[in-house]
């Protein structure tokens, strides 16, 4: 089976890449080349925007397309228009950013989007393969996190925990947000394979339960080896942040959390991974290792009037 992952080689895609490959399928990688790709996989290097690029792909036969690195339609235009069309699914990785905030949580796959997101490129692409009337399967992860994130997500709180012992706390910290592991969401982009009713869906995906940010807190601070006494939380007015701004505080401010039903029903399936033993997973095999490393705290200092 032929296989082209557009993006596979950080995270996600690294991720998805190394299940594939316990399968043996032939694995083409199409990426700009900053990070080494697995053995045993072919890599195409280029930029995805770029023509020149595209064409070293041009008519090329794939069986299944995993696109985890697009974001605009014209992306997913570009690519689809110059490859073979004998393709059974085009895999997209899209996201629960996509919606408006809403009164009732959680959010279903039917939920109001949000036209001003910034994520729009990911829904306006969904849309496009509707209608085209090319098989796919996308799915909404919300926060994903794990070994090899490149977001600061779970880090950002390790980090604050590891050096500092007190973290920033959006008011009494009782917003609620869901995070789904990298590896339950690459586990499901696989199984769909199995599913001829997840051809032409839409799915969330993220962890079971959600969680109040001062829970998220207290989990990250025993992953860490510490108790609440150990910690201190600084509580910080996020009525004036940004509600969406991640470049202060990793999680959007304000209440966030996914229906993730109609994929556990469809393609039978249920994350592997809760919160706590999720977390500890991240520590263990990544932060475990970057810990050591220097980190300012002015930054916070500033942000929220320590």
């Amino acid at each position: 089976m032929k296989i082209l992952v557009m993006g596979g080689t950080r995270f996600v895609g690294k991720s998805l890449v190394g299940k594939l490959l316990n399968r043996n399928y032939d694995i083409d990688i199409f990426t700009r080349g900053n990070k080494s790709n697995p053995e045993n996989t072919n890599l195409i290097k280029g930029d995805r925007n770029d023509m020149d690029s595209i064409l070293k792909i041009k008519n090329k036969n794939y069986d299944f397309i995993y696109d985890i690195s697009g974001r605009e339609v014209e992306q997913t235009k570009l690519l689809l228009e110059n490859i073979a069309d004998s393709f059974q699914r085009y895999i997209y990785v899209s996201s629960a950013g996509v919606y408006k905030e809403n009164f009732e949580l959680p959010l279903s796959e039917d939920s109001p989007l949000d036209l001003h997101s910034r994520h729009k490129g990911k829904f306006e692409t969904e849309n496009w393969l509707i209608q085209q009337k090319i098989p796919f399967t996308s799915f909404r992860p919300t926060y994903i996190y794990g070994p090899g994130n490149y977001n600061k997500i779970e880090n950002w709180f390790f980090e604050r925990l590891f050096h500092l012992k007190k973290i920033p706390m959006p008011g009494n910290g009782t917003l609620i947000t869901q995070l789904g592991h990298v590896s339950d969401l690459s586990d499901v982009m696989i199984k769909c394979l199995d599913f001829e009713k997840s051809k032409n869906n839409i799915y969330n995906c993220s962890g079971e339960k959600g969680v109040t940010i001062k829970g998220l807190i207290y989990m990250c601070a025993e992953v860490c080896g510490l108790n609440k006494n150990d910690i201190s939380l600084n509580k910080f007015d996020f009525e004036k942040l940004d509600p969406k701004s991640r470049k202060e505080f990793p999680i959007r401010l304000n209440h966030y959390q996914t229906d993730i039903s109609k994929i556990k029903n469809d393609l039978n399936w249920k994350p592997k991974f809760d919160l706590l033993s999720g977390l500890k997973d991240s520590f263990n095999n990544d932060y475990q290792f970057k810990k050591d490393n220097e980190f300012d705290s002015n930054s916070d200092r500033v942000l929220f009037d320590f």
